[in-house]
C-alpha cells in the first residue's frame, strides 16, 4: 500500500485530517517517485514493515546500501506529535529527491510513523491505550530508574497507567524490536522541547550522536530529559543493545522543522562511520556469541529464556547457527528487514511426545485459541507464555494439545509441542521451555563424519 493509500485509509478525525489532508498535496511524494530519478546504482526502496494493532501499515523507506543501518523514526505520540509524521515524511521525501546525500557505507530507513493507529485516532497512545515510548523493555542496562513499569510519566508529566501490561506487549513495540535488530543507529523524532538527548544510562556512541545531531539541527544538547524520568523509552532500549539511539525534540508541537532537522540528519551521515559503531560480538559464559544472535536472545528472554550458549556459533549455507541450552538461534541473511531475520530452528517439529492428552472443554472461552492452520489449540499458562515470549514470530504454531509426558530431566510434566519450542509446566506454576539446543547440539555432533569411533 502506498502512503497516499495509507492516508486516504484514515478515519475523518480532526487532527488527522487536519494534518494529512491539507499537507498531503505538499508532502504525499513519499510514496510516490520523483521526477528527479536516483542514480542507479543507489537502492531507493519503500518497504512495508508490518501493521499496527488495528491493521494499518506501518511504512519505511530505505536508501542506499551501506552496511552501516540508520534508522530514522517518527510519530511514536501520534496525533499530538503528528508535526514529526510531516518531518519525517519531508525527510523521506528529500532523500528519495536526492540518495546521493546518502553517503555509500549507509543505509538510511525512515518510518514516517510506528503509530499510524494514534494518528487516526487522534491520540498520543496506540489502538490499545498503550504509551508505545513506556513500552519497551530497558531492563538490559545498568541504570534501574528506567526500568520498564506500567504506571508511568507521560505528557506535562502526567501520572498514568498506560507503560501496557507487559514489556513490549504491544504490535508496535514488537515490530520496532524486530526491525531495529541489525541498526547501528537509531533517532526517535519527537516534540516539543527544542533540544536532543541520548539514553539516559551512560552510552558514549549515544552521547556521541546527540551532541552531533544537535550541532547540526542547531537545537540544544541536553545529557537527559529533566522533566522527569522516561521508563520503557525506545532510545533507552535501543543502547542497552549497544545501538546509539537518540531523540530530538522539536521546538514547537505544530512545525516540522524540516531545515533544522535535515542539518541534524546531514550531520550525522557525514560521521556515520566514526560515530556509529559495528554491532560487537558478545562474550556470553566463556562463549562468543555474534552481535546479532546476542540481541535477539538478549532482547527475548536471554539466560532465563534459552539458557547459555553451548558452542561457538557455525555458519552453513549462508546461515549462521548457535546452540543454545533451550533453542538453536538462526541468522538468516536473506530474511533482513523482515521479523525473520534471526528466529529460533524448528526443533519442535521433530520431537513427537507421546503421552497422555489433557482433557479440556470446547476452546469457546476468551482465553482459549484453535489456530486453523495446524488445528490445535493454546490456552492456560502456556498461552500467556506463548504471547509474552513473542507468540508467533518466536515459538510458531502448535504442533500438539497439552499432554502429560515424560521430560528431558525424566519427570512427567504437563508439555506442549510447537514448532520452534517446547513448553514445559513446573510444579510451581511456571513455564520453561525443554532443552532442545542441547539435544539438536548431541545430535549433530553424533553424526559428525569427522567423529571417530570408540574403541573399548
Amino acid at each position: 500500500m502506498s502512503l497516499r493509500r495509507f492516508v486516504a485509509s484514515f478515519p475523518s478525525c480532526l487532527i488527522a485530517r487536519l494534518v494529512c489532508c491539507a499537507l498531503a498535496g505538499i508532502y504525499a511524494g513519499f510514496a510516490l517517485p520523483t521526477s528527479a530519478a536516483p542514480a542507479p546504482q543507489v537502492t531507493v526502496e519503500e518497504l512495508t514493515i508490518g501493521a499496527s494493532t488495528q491493521g494499518r501499515p506501518v511504512m519505511a523507506l530505505r536508501i542506499g546500501d551501506g552496511p552501516i543501518k540508520l534508522v530514522i523514526v517518527g510519530n511514536t505520540h501520534g496525533a499530538p506529535e503528528a508535526n514529526t509524521y510531516v518531518l519525517a515524511t519531508m525527510l523521506a521525501d528529500h532523500f528519495r529527491a536526492n540518495p546521493q546525500d546518502v553517503p555509500p557505507a549507509v543505509r538510511l530507513y525512515i518510518v514516517p510513523t510506528i503509530n499510524p493507529d494514534g494518528l487516526a485516532l487522534g491520540t498520543r497512545f496506540n489502538a490499545r491505550g498503550v504509551d508505545l515510548n513506556r513500552n519497551m523493555n530497558t531492563s538490559f542496562d545498568t541504570c534501574p530508574e528506567n526500568d520498564w513499569r506500567v504506571t508511568v510519566f507521560g505528557a506535562y508529566g502526567i501520572v498514568s497507567d498506560t507503560g501496557g501490561p507487559y514489556a513490549d506487549s504491544e504490535v508496535e513495540s514488537r515490530l520496532l524490536r524486530a526491525f531495529l535488530l541489525d541498526a547501528w543507529g537509531a533517532i526517535f523524532l519527537h516534540s516539543a522541547a527544542g533540544n536532543v538527548f541520548p539514553a539516559f544510562c551512560d552510552h558514549a556512541p549515544s552521547i556521541a550522536l546527540a551532541q552531533t545531531y544537535a550541532g547540526g539541527a542547531g537545537y540544544r544538547y541536553t545529557r537527559f530529559w529533566e522533566q522527569y524520568v522516561i521508563t520503557g523509552g525506545m532510545h533507552d532500549w535501543a543502547s542497552s543493545l549497544g545501538i546509539p539511539a537518540i531523540v530530538p525534540e522539536l521546538v514547537t508541537g505544530t512545525e516540522p522543522e524540516f531545515e533544522q532537522n535535515l542539518g541534524g540528519v546531514r550531520a550525522v551521515l557525514d560521521a556515520a562511520e566514526a560515530l556509529l559503531p559495528v554491532p560487537e560480538t558478545r562474550i556470553e559464559g566463556g562463549v562468543p556469541v555474534p552481535a546479532l544472535l546476542w540481541r535477539y536472545w538478549q532482547m527475548h528472554g536471554g539466560m532465563e529464556r534459552f539458557g547459555a550458549p553451548l558452542a561457538p556459533a557455525t555458519v552453513e549455507g549462508g546461515v549462521t547457527r548457535q546452540a543454545f541450552e533451550r533453542a538453536m538461534l538462526e541468522l538468516h541473511p536473506d530474511q533482513a528487514d523482515t521479523p525473520y531475520l534471526v528466529q529460533l530452528a524448528p526443533l519442535g517439529r521433530l520431537h513427537d511426545r507421546p503421552g497422555v492428552t489433557v482433557p479440556h472443554g470446547d476452546c469457546t472461552s476468551p482465553e482459549c485459541r484453535t489456530f486453523a492452520e495446524t488445528g490445535h489449540t493454546l490456552r492456560g499458562a502456556f498461552a500467556a507464555y506463548w504471547d509474552r515470549g513473542g507468540g508467533l514470530n518466536v515459538f510458531g504454531f502448535p504442533l500438539s494439545e497439552e499432554v502429560m509426558a515424560r521430560a528431558a530431566d525424566g519427570s512427567i510434566r504437563l508439555q506442549q509441542v510447537f514448532e520452534r519450542a517446547i513448553f514445559i509446566l513446573d510444579d510451581d506454576g511456571s513455564v520453561r521451555l525443554e532443552s532442545l539446543g542441547w539435544a539438536a547440539l548431541v545430535r549433530e555432533r553424533s553424526l559428525a563424519p569427522s567423529v571417530g569411533y570408540q574403541v573399548r
